[in-house]
């Protein structure tokens, strides 16, 4: 259950769907000037143009809120984190910028099977607290649902619990963000499966996925295709067992090499494919014929100093596009939505309206949750960022700073200062 709420006086401004929005159709918002949301018990149940009643106390159990002619936006959605795992990592940042690439400092012991270690030596308790701490900070920057992975155990057990983490984050009856769990047990081989990639595919086929699905953990399964990670041989293989297992798929997709992830997400009818930085022009097209949402991640190619993902080749040729954040604690320490916006409109050359639909209708189709939020629209849940400005060209143009004023979350409203 949510909160009785009416925002009036609102420059309305939200894409319109109960899908993704592919091509041209990402520049499309509707927005009203004076307008006037009301949300009941959590659900919005009006959207319009301000009426008489909404600012004289008609509504008597219900809070009204006035915008005062601020914008009035769908909820962020960040599609792509794994903000559930111990340690961090600043010395390999160190690394890399003396010039050590993301690769060599996995081949050294560094990367994902450093954050394995401090993970598995958390326990329930300090794995949530610091979790949670990650969830407030990204409701103040207007996330009000994310995308959790799991990935940084890489056995039964601290994958369950990260899942675990998750699920009980999600059932807090005064949560900000609602989460949507992925489970990524192959994130990484494991030292243990060291040189033995294909029985840790079995391992997770037959072991972990029966235990995340019979504990009801995760709604997706994601793998990382990539070279000197997973080929697409055992990605296909796994992805295939986890859909004939119940869950939906997704992939970390071609971000290091041209591996062609993109083209088995078109395959294999992923929900998203994520990262696509070296995503080929067959890819690309593969993924707009098969409704695969392509999930950017700028934050992660301006952290990696990579070329930036071709957004604008991939909503040209059609595709649907969601932006992420990818907070992690090795390639992406950072959950800034601003920068997002920012690194999206100046150098993946999406459009102002284009990265407001990737960051909320878009971003929830690929969580599957289009149907209920990423858009102000009636029967849609009361998810909703109040920024500082009358104008969201203020989104990318205060450049890495917050504009967001209040975050709303099923009609409660969450004031960010």
């Amino acid at each position: 259950m949510g909160e009785n709420l009416i925002i009036f006086n609102a420059k309305i401004v939200t894409p319109l769907g109960f899908s993704s929005r592919k091509g041209k159709e990402m520049a499309q918002l509707h927005i009203i000037e004076n307008g006037t949301v009301e949300v009941t018990d959590g659900v919005i149940t009006y959207v319009g143009e301000n009426r008489g009643e909404d600012c004289d106390g008609f509504h008597h159990h219900f809070w009204h809120y006035n915008a005062r002619g601020k914008c009035l936006l769908p909820g962020f959605v960040d599609s792509h984190t794994h903000f559930v795992f111990g340690g961090e990592r600043a010395e390999e940042f160190s690394w890399r910028l003396k010039g050590e690439s993301y690769m060599s400092i996995m081949e050294r012991g560094g990367g994902i099977a450093s954050t394995m270690n401090a993970t598995r030596e958390l326990n329930f308790i300090k794995m949530r607290s610091k979790a949670e701490g990650f969830l407030k900070k990204m409701s103040a920057m207007g996330v009000t649902t994310v995308e959790g992975k799991s990935g940084y155990g890489l056995d039964r057990d601290t994958e369950l619990l990260q899942l675990k983490v998750m699920r009980s984050l999600n059932n807090d009856e005064h949560k900000r963000v609602d989460v949507v769990s992925t489970f990524l047990g192959a994130h990484a081989i494991p030292p243990e499966y060291a040189g033995r990639g294909d029985e840790y595919v079995d391992f997770i086929i037959k072991e972990m996925l029966p235990a995340v699905r019979e504990n009801d953990l995760a709604e997706c399964c994601d793998v990382f295709c990539e070279q000197g990670v997973f080929s697409i041989e055992q990605s296909r293989r796994l992805l295939t067992a986890a859909k004939e297992q119940g869950f939906l798929l997704k992939l970390h997709a071609d971000e290091i090499v041209s591996l062609g992830g993109a083209e088995l997400s078109a395959e294999l009818k992923a929900l998203s494919a994520d990262h696509l930085l070296h995503a080929s022009d067959v890819g690309i097209r593969a993924m707009a014929d098969a409704g695969v949402v392509a999930t950017l991640l700028p934050l992660t190619a301006f952290a990696l100093k990579e070329p930036y993902a071709r957004g604008r080749e991939m909503i040209d040729a059609g595709c649907a596009v969601a932006l992420a954040t990818d907070l992690n604690p090795g390639s992406c320490f950072s959950g800034s939505i601003p920068l997002t916006f920012a690194l999206a409109c100046i150098y993946m050359k999406l459009s102002i309206e284009e990265a407001i639909t990737a960051l909320t209708l878009n971003g929830a189709a690929a969580l599957n949750r289009a149907d209920r939020i990423g858009s102000i629209e009636v029967g849609k849940q009361g998810d909703f960022v109040i920024l500082d400005s009358n104008d969201y060209n203020i989104l990318p143009y205060y450049i890495g700073m917050n504009c967001v004023n209040t975050t709303v979350k099923r009609g409660t409203l969450y004031p960010v200062a």
